[in-house]
């Protein structure tokens, strides 16, 4: 496994915008394609977002719309973009490679992410 960097997380007010930040070493090079995730305090952990190596994206329902998913291959960093968050968005959010394999092989800590009504 190789540990990736998230951050960019914080405490906001409903209706504002964060952008998360995860930095994982060579998944660029290694072809990998990154998800994130979140896991709420209630324990549910939800896929929220993957970009494939190729650049496609896909988004949960929840957040389809709201949210965007991109990255920087120069800097291996995958970002998500959130805007117009709600309470209920409120999690630890993390990213991976949305396959695990030989090569691609990470996960993060996570970053906390709060929004108040």
């Amino acid at each position: 496994q190789v540990q990736v960097q998230e951050s960019g997380g914080g405490s906001v007010q409903a209706g504002e915008s964060l952008r998360l930040s995860c930095t994982a070493p060579g998944f660029s090079s290694n072809n990998c394609g990154m998800e994130w995730y979140r896991q709420a305090a209630d324990n549910q952990r939800e896929w929220v977002s993957t970009i494939s190596a190729d650049g496609l994206t896909t988004y949960a329902e929840a957040v389809r719309g709201r949210f965007t998913i991109s990255k920087d291959e120069a800097e291996d960093t995958v970002y998500l973009q959130m805007n117009s968050l709600k309470p209920e968005d409120t999690a630890m959010y993390s990213c991976k490679s949305d396959l695990v394999s030989f090569f691609c092989n990470y996960w993060g800590q996570g970053t906390q992410v709060t929004v108040a009504s």
